[in-house]
């Protein structure tokens, strides 16, 4: 068993207790209405426990969250993707100018330079 396995397991397996006690400790019906302008009789109104309104709203807050960290790194993801294709680009010039380098030394019949170690 790897350790990563081992700290997902150790993590895991209390959270999830956790989240099975709040659940049933929670199991009130509660009603979630969606109309603002008459909250004492609202048009569309739903009927759930409270465990499951408070859940879907931490799993509602996790995915809101975990896009708006996404959104605010577009700016160094684009900057990495730059700076990838330039890499590529001095890359191929580099090898460009060893073959080069290479076909004068040839022509010269000069011996290679020694490589650093």
């Amino acid at each position: 068993m790897t350790f990563r396995r081992f700290l997902s397991g150790l993590i895991g397996i209390p959270l999830a207790i956790v989240i099975v006690l709040f659940a049933v400790a929670n199991r009130q019906d509660v009603v979630v209405g969606f109309d603002p302008f008459a909250p004492e009789a609202p048009a569309l109104a739903v009927t759930l426990p409270l465990f499951a309104v408070i859940l879907a709203s931490l799993m509602a807050g996790v995915v809101v969250g975990g896009v708006a960290s996404w959104a605010g790194q577009r700016r160094w993801r684009k900057e990495a993707k730059r700076r990838r294709a330039e890499t590529g680009r001095l890359e191929a010039e580099r090898e460009a100018a060893r073959r080069e380098a290479a076909a004068a030394r040839n022509a010269l019949a000069l011996p290679a330079p020694r490589q650093a170690a």
